[in-house]
């Protein structure tokens, strides 16, 4: 058997929690906080990181330049609804400001603990993956496909994929945790 689809499925769920920790606000501005919110168009449901040029001036500040003028203020009602402190301001008809707020050291706090049961989350479905492919390959040494070596073999490339993404989804929540708090 191959381990690939393993390594695949775990490699997306690094991705996913890489892409959730992107979303989170942890008291500087980045334009993971608001490129990938959609915006309904008269050409369809787009992210806001299609439909305009986002900057990031300063550690306080994103810049929201559309291409098109007219989805300025879908733009500025569906970073509001979504992250109702932040308060994204129309200049002129131009361009979109969003001043990004310190943190409080509670909820500095409150992220972090958010990051570990994410971190968490993603470990529960890479156990699953782990489960699933354990299963696989029972049921290949049940139909004689593989000899009991092959079949201890794989297991144990299987427990190595999986501490070796473990260990990835850690370093990815101690490297974030850190962030927060300082």
């Amino acid at each position: 058997m191959d381990t690939s689809w393993c390594k695949d499925r775990m490699q997306k769920a690094i991705d996913f929690f890489e892409n959730e920790l992107a979303w989170l606000q942890i008291g500087r501005a980045t334009r993971g906080l608001v490129e990938n919110i959609s915006i309904s168009t008269s050409y369809g449901s787009m992210p806001i990181g299609q439909l305009a040029n986002i900057t990031v001036p300063d550690t306080q500040t994103i810049k929201i330049e559309s291409r098109d003028k007219s989805v300025l203020p879908a733009i500025e009602k569906a970073i509001y609804d979504l992250w109702t402190w932040l308060a994204p301001k129309n200049e002129w008809a131009w361009y979109i400001i969003v001043k990004v707020p310190a943190l409080t050291w509670e909820r500095r706090q409150q992220l972090a603990k958010q990051v570990h049961a994410m971190g968490e989350e993603i470990k529960a479905r890479m156990r699953q993956v782990r489960h699933d492919e354990m299963k696989a390959i029972k049921h290949a040494f049940e139909q004689k496909e593989l000899s009991e070596d092959e079949k201890k073999q794989q297991e144990d490339a299987i427990d190595d994929i999986t501490k070796t993404y473990n260990k990835k989804v850690d370093d990815h929540i101690k490297n974030k945790e850190d962030d927060i708090l300082k």
